[in-house]
């Protein structure tokens, strides 16, 4: 097919070239049949043949079988170049078009690995090439992000929709009563539904660079506080004290406020599930030159160094505190945290000494023009305590 399509291509390029070329030659013709003799005519008279009628028509005859005969080997010559040169251009068009065809056979095949390469062509084809190639590695990219939250769809909905039919099994037999507890087990199962469909859809939204930021000029300061008022009733409840900065919190950061409070929340909801009774959470920041550096440090269980490098890999199943069953979250969380740092022109990264040893979450954001000066704010000044 795309042999047959690109020697039709080339067969119509050449007849439009020939035909050009004919056409210009046929105007040439027909304007010096028309213009050439009576110019001739005037400069002979001018040269003193005008009594000389058989010289005039002699020289006439001559004049116009040499021009014609030039004019006709010039066209037979230009026509032959326009064709062999419109076949060499359309047998180089014709290869980059047949492996940008071929390109499109391996995409519709599903195979996104294998980029298009067009070596000494035009410019434009390249680009073109170029812009084919993104494409391919996109629609390559949707596809993992597809087939991966496919996959952890499944893990993610078995458990919650095992214990749901146990229970409804159970209930259908009257092995358990209809009571406060089972409705609780209930809740909890579909609440735990409700959440992950809520981050899938999330965590789908930022793999496709479809994440909406609502920028504007946020204080530091803002931030944390928002983030520690949030707190406060899960920190009471776990017997936790959350440290905050008392004073002003120097820069100001341009940014989706709803979106860093929706990473921070993560963090210090993360942090105070890993933290047992009586632990700490402290909040801090600090400038440093263009950046401006947000810990959310908790004195809690720690992670392993095995455990580490996959904290942000959604649903990472490490040491027990990471475990399903003993977690309150989705699994993809810290995932989406760190998307939207990303997405921001900032990082988020983990660090920790150990298990038994606390952990800290570090996020750094690009500083406001007029706050890009360096300053220190610790935890230490304001507590928010447990009971």
């Amino acid at each position: 097919m795309r042999g047959a399509t690109r020697g039709s291509l080339t067969r119509h390029l050449v007849l439009v070239q020939t035909g050009v070329v004919a056409l210009a030659f046929g105007a040439t013709i027909l304007v010096a049949a028309l213009v050439a003799p009576a110019v001739f005519d005037s400069h002979m008279r001018q040269a003193g043949h005008a009594g000389q009628p058989g010289v005039l028509m002699h020289a006439q005859e001559a004049f116009r079988s040499a021009g014609l005969a030039a004019i006709l080997a010039g066209a037979v010559i230009a026509l032959v170049s326009a064709a062999v040169t419109s076949a060499w251009l359309m047998r180089r068009l014709g290869r980059d078009l047949d492996a940008l065809a071929a390109g499109a056979g391996r995409i519709a095949a599903g195979r996104y690995d294998e980029p298009v390469q067009l070596i000494g062509s035009e410019p434009e084809l390249i680009s073109v090439a170029t812009a084919f190639n993104d494409m391919s590695a996109r629609i390559d990219h949707t596809e993992e992000t597809r087939r991966r939250l496919l996959t952890d769809l499944a893990h993610e909905l078995r458990t919650p929709l095992a214990v749901l039919d146990v229970t409804v099994e159970a209930l259908e037999d009257g092995v358990v009563p209809l009571d406060a507890t089972t409705v609780g087990t209930l809740r909890t199962q579909t609440g735990r539904l409700t959440r992950l469909a809520g981050d899938l859809t999330q965590l789908s939204a930022v793999d496709e660079a479809r994440l909406d930021l609502h920028r504007r000029p946020t204080p530091v300061h803002d931030l944390l506080a928002a983030a520690a008022h949030a707190a406060t009733a899960s920190a009471r409840r776990a017997g936790l004290t959350v440290a905050v900065p008392a004073g002003p919190v120097p820069g100001t950061v341009e940014v989706d406020p709803a979106r860093l409070g929706q990473v921070l929340d993560n963090l210090v909801r993360n942090a105070i599930h890993h933290t047992p009774p009586g632990g700490r959470v402290e909040l801090a920041a600090r400038a440093e030159g263009r950046v401006v550096r947000i810990e959310v440090r908790d004195s809690g269980a720690g992670i392993d160094p095995v455990d580490l490098p996959h904290v942000f890999d959604r649903f990472y199943r490490g040491a027990p505190p990471r475990h399903r069953e003993t977690s309150a979250g989705t699994g993809v969380g810290l995932a989406i945290s760190r998307a939207i740092a990303v997405a921001h022109g900032g990082t988020l990264t983990a660090v920790s000494d150990g298990p038994g040893r606390g952990a800290a979450f570090i996020l750094t954001l690009p500083l406001g023009g007029e706050h890009r000066q360096a300053g220190d704010v610790g935890p230490e000044s304001t507590d928010t305590d447990g009971p």
